[in-house]
């Protein structure tokens, strides 16, 4: 997606006149000297720092908490003030809480037995149980999971879980009841700001025209995971 030059804005200054000043007080403001000197070298424009990859540095991702918002939907800002917060990715399990941590790996555990029977002991029941989809499900969760994956055994929703485990993730709502870890760390971040081995990391999860979709959708829309730093896992479905 290519970027369109900023425009230049004009900035008009206001003097507000003091009351209690006399009118006959007031001096008129000269405008500034513009006038350039003939023949005086004018300064180059600053150069683009260039990044380790090559390319131009990508600007610091920003995401904006919605607490409106449905579980899972993250959605990039685009120039909110207030309630703007610097997303920090991280890649090492280990800075997950241990809770967290026992989650993560017993779901990739169950996931690489092949068998999605074996995550019905992680997903929880009742108010407590992982949401599968923005909407109602009345169907058994693992029939569910099942019937969203592309093969009849539901081995590739399987293998899907294992790649977004393996991703970067983001902690997103930190110190709120509702603070999460989630995977991948696209799910919180602008498409266009990422770096080229960022893009290389979202392709080993979907296809090159998936992501000219989501781009043209405006999000990461692909399915996402969120687990609780005390190890309920929130939530595995796709949207935004």
């Amino acid at each position: 997606m290519s970027l369109r030059p900023a425009a230049m804005a004009a900035v008009l200054f206001l003097f507000v006149p003091d009351p209690a000043l006399a009118l006959s007080e007031f001096k008129p403001v000269q405008p500034p000297d513009t006038t350039v000197e003939q023949g005086a070298p004018v300064p180059p424009l600053d150069e683009p720092t260039i990044g380790p990859d090559g390319g131009l540095p990508a600007p610091n991702p920003i995401i904006r908490a919605n607490p409106q918002s449905e579980p899972g939907g993250i959605a990039p800002d685009t120039g909110s003030a207030a309630e703007d917060v610097t997303v920090e990715v991280l890649t090492d399990p280990a800075m997950l809480p241990e809770s967290a941590q026992r989650m993560r790996q017993l779901i990739l555990e169950a996931a690489a037995t092949g068998d999605p029977e074996k995550l019905r002991p992680l997903l929880g029941t009742g108010p407590t149980a992982t949401q599968l989809a923005f909407g109602q499900i009345d169907a058994d969760p693992v029939d569910y999971l099942r019937s969203i994956s592309g093969d009849a055994e539901g081995q590739e929703i399987l293998a899907i879980l294992i790649d977004l485990l393996n991703a970067g993730f983001v902690r997103i709502d930190a110190g709120n009841p509702d603070e999460t870890y989630v995977w991948p760390y696209f799910a919180a971040l602008p498409l266009e700001s990422l770096s080229a081995p960022q893009k290389v990391e979202l392709l080993r999860l979907v296809t090159a025209g998936d992501v000219e979709d989501m781009k043209a959708y405006g999000a990461y829309n692909f399915y996402r995971i969120g687990i609780s730093p005390d190890g309920e896992w929130r939530f595995f479905m796709a949207g935004d």
